[in-house]
């Protein structure tokens, strides 16, 4: 009975209140008083200091200053009153609201134009390769990695490229360092022609000075190496206005390096090439808790490695390809030949690992993985029995299940071991069809068709190859989606400048900052030659300076003239006529019939009636010509090559190289 005098009770409280419109009004207005007493005290609370009132964590600190007043603080909250108890709600959550704020962007009320610094890449942008970029004040600068590229089909003869170091000149004498992130080719393959030059310190860890030791013994510099200056990370190095400091970062080569540069202006990280490697083989992961001090500190801007910016989730560790080299050593009966990148030395060094556990010698071809993985043994960075080792002759002598090769070769380059004996052209490896092939890498963009053409051949010559129907037989040295969110979240930079990549690459790297919480206002999508100027008030491009790619001949070590490489284009694009007449200058007629050959435009059954219709051409041409083009030779050369030029287009749609002799009599 008694509960359900209760249940009863309840409806008819009810229904008196509905019944009753001052009930209900009253209630109104204790509500509404309440919350105006709420509004009036918080206002109250922010206005105790005016002077403050543009920095929130000022106001955050007189709330709480205001809350340390008031009597009935520390009690329990059923015994402070309705009103207190609200007040004192809405003043924790404002005051959390600015901590977070404070803590996300500690730089957002930081707005001098005092001090400015200048961020001008010269390499790296809107392509894979070539990285430079030049840090500046008005007093000092310096330079961060100076890196080769690869070229692309149409450049015929061209083994790489470097920048073109024009920018470099008109400011060398505020450089005062060359500044080296890591030591994979596009960051130092042209640190030697650079030095050919001009002499810098060069500030990196010991690994990259080693590698550019090994550059500048084939090219003569062994001189140079007084400028080398190691450096030991997490120690700040003053050079000129910079401070700068290298924090250890995980990336598919030992010892990569993420840069903390300090300013006037503020501190700019500069991630170089990374990815967040929780196992690596080496056992040192990325240094997060640097660069989470910096974030702390306040990060004016941060560049940040942009390659893999499409790449969701996580890039698998280093150590993930060990147990794919275990399967297939453990079921290899012939010999294993393992190809990657020379500079992967943790690549390396766990083929060898694994081809110890199954007894096989070593035998490491290819001249440029054997100075880095000797260079990396001597340093100290792994270590090795140099006894594991036999040289190419060698490999005859042993089992083929005794037997590991290391070489180079895995982006299909023509002169490289791998090439060599896939064509069976390298003096003592020949390719067997019980041979296991493991090419461990991803052909960098533009050179599919180069690798595509070694596996043709492996496959040609009956051996087994191991390369993308593996899963985890290569992983990527750079940070996906998830890891490039982290890397931002930890710096919480105030500015974000994407680098190293194409443009949809740093365009998509845009992207997930923005998701991050960085204004799109904030962020700047960089050209090569964009000189971009940085204080804590704003980010913006001031000019675009000059830049340009210097193309190589690495069999000489020679630069090649722009004009000889955009020939070799036309020539293979559109083809060559050598034309050779005499010409009666009194009769303006033919001597004889001309002689013409052609390349690379018509097909030889062609060339007769080719060579009648441009002798048909060249007469009429001299019917006509006016009598003072016949006394200048090299106006009249121009005439011939433009009439010719216009026949041919008219008849097969494509511009030859026209090259006329012609001998007046």
């Amino acid at each position: 009975m008694n509960e359900n005098s209760e249940n009863n009770n309840t409806p008819n409280s009810n229904n008196e209140q509905n019944a009753n419109p001052a009930s209900r009004n009253n209630k109104r207005y204790k509500y509404k008083n309440r919350r105006k007493k709420l509004a009036d005290s918080l206002n109250n609370s922010n206005n105790e200091n005016p002077k403050n009132e543009e920095n929130p964590q000022n106001n955050a600190n007189n709330a709480n200053s205001s809350n340390k007043k008031k009597k009935n603080r520390n009690l329990p909250a059923k015994l402070v009153g309705d009103e207190d108890w609200q007040i004192e709600i809405a003043k924790s959550i404002e005051a959390n609201r600015v901590s977070h704020e404070n803590r996300l962007y500690p730089l957002k009320y930081n707005n001098s134009s005092e001090h400015k610094i200048r961020i001008t890449p010269l390499g790296g942008l809107g392509e894979i390769g070539g990285n430079i970029t030049i840090f500046e004040t008005n007093n000092d600068a310096i330079i961060v990695d100076i890196g080769m590229s690869f070229p692309d089909g149409t450049m015929h003869g061209v083994d790489i490229i470097i920048p073109d170091f024009d920018y470099v000149r008109k400011i060398k004498d505020k450089i005062r360092a060359v500044i080296i992130t890591h030591a994979h080719e596009d960051h130092i393959g042209a640190v030697p022609y650079f030095f050919k030059e001009f002499q810098f310190p060069i500030f990196a860890t010991p690994l990259a000075l080693g590698m550019i030791s090994n550059k500048f013994e084939e090219h003569g510099l062994k001189s140079e190496r007084k400028w080398f200056r190691p450096v030991e990370k997490r120690k700040i190095y003053e050079i000129g206005d910079f401070s700068i400091e290298w924090i250890h970062i995980t990336h598919s080569i030992i010892d990569a390096s993420a840069l903390a540069i300090k300013t006037k202006a503020g501190t700019i990280i500069h991630t170089g090439d990374f990815k967040i490697d929780q196992t690596p083989i080496d056992g040192y992961p990325s240094d997060l808790g640097r660069l989470a001090h910096y974030g702390e500190e306040g990060v004016l801007c941060l560049l940040s490695d942009s390659t893999n910016s499409y790449k969701e989730g996580f890039t698998k560790s280093e150590s993930s390809v060990g147990p794919t080299f275990d399967q297939i050593f453990a079921k290899t009966k012939g010999r294993v030949i393992m190809s990657t990148f020379s500079s992967n030395i943790h690549r390396v060094y766990q083929a060898i690992t694994y081809g110890l556990k199954y007894d096989r010698k070593v035998c490491v071809i290819g001249r440029s993985m054997e100075r880095n993985l000797y260079t990396t043994m001597e340093l100290g960075y792994i270590k090795l029995d140099r006894k594991i080792f036999i040289d190419a002759d060698e490999v005859s002598k042993y089992k083929d299940n005794e037997v590991l090769i290391v070489t180079t070769g895995s982006q299909g380059e023509t002169m490289s071991a791998l090439y060599r004996m896939a064509t069976d052209e390298h003096k003592f490896i020949k390719i067997k069809p019980t041979d296991q092939i493991i090419i461990s890498a991803k052909a960098i963009p533009g050179n599919e068709t180069s690798v595509s053409a070694v596996l043709d051949y492996l496959l040609k010559a009956g051996a087994k190859v191991a390369y993308q129907e593996f899963s985890e037989i290569h992983v990527s040295g750079h940070a996906s989606i998830e890891e490039q969110k982290l890397m931002i979240t930890l710096t919480k930079p105030k500015f974000f400048l994407p680098v190293h990549g194409e443009y949809n690459h740093i365009n998509k790297h845009k992207e997930t900052a923005v998701k991050c919480g960085i204004p799109e206002r904030n962020i700047y999508l960089m050209s090569d030659g964009d000189q971009i100027e940085l204080c804590q008030k704003y980010i913006k491009r001031l000019k675009t300076v000059k830049t340009g790619k210097v193309f190589v001949d690495n069999q000489i070590n020679k630069q090649i003239a722009d004009d000889v490489v955009i020939d070799r284009q036309k020539l293979a694009d559109s083809g060559i006529v050598v034309i050779i007449a005499q010409l009666d200058k009194a009769s303006k007629t033919l001597v004889n019939k001309p002689r013409v050959f052609s390349y690379g435009l018509v097909a030889d059954k062609q060339d007769g009636a080719f060579s009648k219709e441009m002798a048909e051409v060249l007469g009429q041409f001299f019917i006509n010509v006016k009598d003072e083009v016949l006394n200048d030779p090299k106006f009249l050369e121009n005439q011939i090559r433009q009439v010719l030029r216009k026949h041919i287009f008219r008849k097969i749609k494509k511009y030859p190289t026209i090259v006329p002799t012609i001998f007046i009599m």
